[in-house]
């Protein structure tokens, strides 16, 4: 380290930018979760079968699991699929997800769990602006 008294500042490029914005959703998305089971008679709800008044069932789980394994895979996606597929992908993914976040929130009260639905639509929608803005060099590199 030099004595300089200046920090390095690294150029990120926009591959890893979607990538990690899809990690700290992803931990919004399982803190949420978690912090749901400390609301009063939630355990005991789980444990009946039921969450939300929805039937915990084996497509029910399955469901969940697509979804929440869609957005795990493109933290990889992301770095890896071919510019225009990878634009595209992070354009439309993130604002189904958005959709899907929004019809979760309707009728929610509780301060964490809007607050956590908020920040999630923000990442999402910075996913999509740095999808969107994203002009791939010629070498194919993002």
């Amino acid at each position: 380290m030099s004595g300089s008294g200046f920090v390095e500042d690294v150029r990120i490029g926009v591959r890893l930018k979607i990538s990690a914005l899809w990690i700290a959703m992803l931990f919004l998305f399982a803190y949420g979760d978690i912090f749901g089971f400390f609301k009063p008679g939630r355990i005991e709800e789980v444990t009946s079968g039921k969450i939300s008044g929805i039937e915990i069932t084996q497509g029910f789980l399955f469901a969940v699991s697509v979804y929440v394994a869609i957005a795990s895979v493109m933290i990889f996606l992301s770095l890896v699929l071919r510019p225009p597929v990878c634009r595209w992908t992070n354009i439309v993914l993130p604002i189904l997800y958005v959709v899907s976040i929004v019809a979760a929130a309707v009728g929610e009260t509780d301060a964490y769990y809007v607050f956590l639905s908020t920040s999630e639509i923000v990442l999402l929608l910075l996913i999509v602006r740095y999808a969107w803005t994203w002009r791939p060099v010629a070498t194919g590199q993002g």
